[in-house]
């Protein structure tokens, strides 16, 4: 309001001096003229009366002149702008595996580099990242990866992009510790900088801000970036908390001044829009730890991400002011306390209250903390062993409290149901976020992304991180509050938004945005096809059939063996199986008689015929693998 007034004021101010300028100097003009006159003893001329419609033929010619000048100069202008690109490889209609791509002038910054967790349907694999095709046949042009905070779904892919190519990586502390410790596990490095809030650097001609936000992870940073083709804002996870637990308060003050600065396109994240009027501070969650604590006197197990450190040092203060030792289990949650405490972040947290967990049996209940990872029903998560009692140190007692400090990611409802069940069976007092405020979102709310969007205004805008429909909600949200229609693009991965000046359109499907399946050791080579089959035997299972033929005659040198996985109990179901053999019998001499004994003849029949043979007694599908062996 108040840059608005003086803006208001230098323009009165400038009206003023002008309309004062311009009657100084008729007067002065006016007062020569009659000075002249008189010493030259000539009469001054009578005023002559101008015609009112020349007057004004006059001066629309001249506005129209005007006007004229000022669109030409606009188109000039435009036509010198430099066009850019923004490209999301992932985090588009979906949580997780977060990738967006800037390019412009032959140059490319990637923000964030995370994996996903599989799909229900994806067996067997173990995570799921971004397709790097494009980045490995732009490698030349990659000028660095910003990173905005340390969750997986933001950093989980860098081990897996440095494999491809070699790019400066930049982050906060917290998750370039983490990052290190990923790269530490691949025995590879890269080039690292360490950044803080405030911190302005640039990658090639890409000059970056960091910009401090809240998140349920320190360290969060939102980006404002500048390069010849204009100025991007890029969000990151965030909410606006007004007494973080760390004290950092989102950088509101910045936000609107990079407003006022002008941005012409930002990406802001999605996952809570549908959510009403605005999230709760993390100080609700230590109210509510508090009254755990001081009215249990059993053991408190807490569930949480390993990552959220500073709602876990909550849990060790209130820990230690309720004369509670802390022991911590899970691999995550060992290493990122490890880091946290090199970082300083638990430097009020006391060495002599920690105790191993191989060591709690000595411990009485009342004081003794235990902080585990498991708040999502991982199936090797400490909690989960604990649950299934294939924990070797913690040994559930009935009346212990379990409190899971997280709301379950979409996907993995099912699993934390589970475990949430299993307890219950074993006795156990089980805290849920549902039941208390033990846990709050990381995410802003519909009124907080108002508030960002009247702070920033940019001209175009790209909803990020969410699924389809948070995408859509949220530019019905930016549309609410004025922004045109088509300004606003909802992408999906892979997508390419073409920005020049005052225009933007979407060249959909512009590079691979597929996902790739990492199992095991190995990456992208599991594809639909593999799942399918994996399907498949999940569901109906899996009949071999070896047949044994002399290579020269064709006939058959041994009885068919058939053999069943997940399909039916043999022992059970011999006359369906000896029937089975019969049918192959029947499919090779076929086979003979039309000379058709090659091997991928005879196993495509075999196969065909099988397959009719088994759903017309069993209504089941399971996969047949004939296994042709010529002797």
């Amino acid at each position: 309001m108040a840059n608005t007034q003086k803006r208001n004021y230098r323009n009165n101010k400038y009206r003023v001096n002008k309309i004062d300028s311009r009657n100084i100097a008729k007067n002065s003009a006016d007062s020569s003229r009659k000075k002249s006159a008189s010493k030259s003893g000539a009469k001054p001329k009578a005023k002559v009366r101008v015609n009112e419609k020349t007057r004004t033929d006059s001066a629309t010619k001249a506005r129209i002149s005007t006007s004229a000048g000022v669109r030409s100069k606009k188109r000039k202008s435009e036509k010198n702008q430099i066009p850019y690109r923004v490209i999301p490889l992932g985090g588009m209609k979906e949580i997780g595996k977060n990738c967006t791509l800037i390019e412009c002038n032959n140059e490319i910054l990637i923000i964030d580099c995370g994996f996903a967790f599989p799909e229900y349907e994806m067996f067997g694999i173990d995570i799921v990242i971004p397709d790097f095709t494009y980045l490995k046949q732009n490698m030349e042009k990659v000028k660095g990866l910003i990173i905005t905070h340390g969750h997986e779904d933001h950093i989980g892919g860098v081990p897996y992009l440095l494999k491809e190519i070699n790019v400066p990586v930049y982050a906060a502390p917290l998750a370039m510790g983490m990052i290190d410790h990923k790269l530490e596990e691949s025995g590879l490095s890269c080039e690292r900088h360490v950044i803080h809030a405030g911190d302005v650097f640039r990658a090639g001609s890409f000059k970056i801000e960091a910009v401090q936000t809240n998140h349920s992870i320190a360290d969060s940073l939102a980006y404002s970036i500048k390069f010849p083709g204009g100025h991007v804002f890029h969000t990151g996870d965030f909410k606006i908390d007004y007494s973080p637990i760390d004290g950092k308060v989102i950088d509101l003050n910045r936000f609107s001044q990079l407003g006022n600065e002008g941005i012409d396109l930002m990406l802001c994240d999605s996952t809570n829009v549908m959510r009403k009027g605005y999230t709760p501070s993390e100080a609700v969650v230590r109210k509510s730890i508090d009254d755990i604590f001081s009215n249990t006197e059993q053991r408190i197990i807490i569930a949480t991400f390993s990552s959220n450190v500073h709602r876990i040092r909550y849990f060790m203060e209130a820990s230690v002011r309720h004369n509670r030792r802390i022991a911590v289990s899970g691999r995550s949650m060992e290493n990122v306390l490890s880091l946290a405490r090199e970082l300083g972040y638990l430097d009020n947290i006391p060495e002599s209250v920690f105790v191993k967990i191989s060591d709690i049996k000595n411990i009485p209940d009342r004081n003794l903390t235990i902080i585990t990872t498991g708040s999502q029903g991982e199936p090797m998560s400490a909690l989960t062993r604990m649950a299934y009692d294939n924990h070797k140190s913690v040994k559930l007692k009935k009346n212990d409290v379990v409190v899971f400090s997280s709301s379950p990611i979409p996907g993995n409802e099912k699993g934390v149901s589970q475990v949430v069940n299993q307890l219950y069976e074993k006795g156990v007092d089980v805290v849920l976020a549902s039941a208390m405020d033990v846990h709050v979102s990381g995410h802003a709310s519909s009124e907080e992304l108002k508030l960002i969007h009247t702070l920033l205004r940019p001209k175009f805008f790209i909803p990020a991180h969410g699924e389809y429909r948070h995408l859509i909600e949220h530019s019905r949200l930016a549309q609410s509050l004025g922004q045109p229609s088509n300004h606003i693009f909802v992408l999906s991965n892979g997508d390419s938004l073409e920005v020049k000046g005052r225009t933007a359109h979407v060249v959909r499907e512009f590079t691979s945005g597929e996902d790739v399946m990492v199992d095991g050791s190995g990456i992208g080579d599991v594809g639909s096809a593999v799942l399918k089959d994996r399907k498949s035997l999940s569901m109906s299972g899996l009949i071999t059939i070896a047949v044994a033929l002399d290579s020269g005659t064709g006939s058959l040198m041994a009885v068919p063996e058939l053999r069943t996985r997940g399909f039916v109990y043999a022992a059970e179901h011999q006359d369906l199986l000896n029937e089975a053999i019969n049918i192959v019998y029947n499919t090779i001499g076929k086979c003979t008689e039309e000379n058709a004994l090659d091997e991928s003849s005879l196993s495509r029949a075999i196969k065909s015929d099988m397959k009719s043979y088994i759903y017309k007694k069993t209504k089941r599908n399971p996969v047949i693998i004939p296994i042709i062996l010529y002797v």
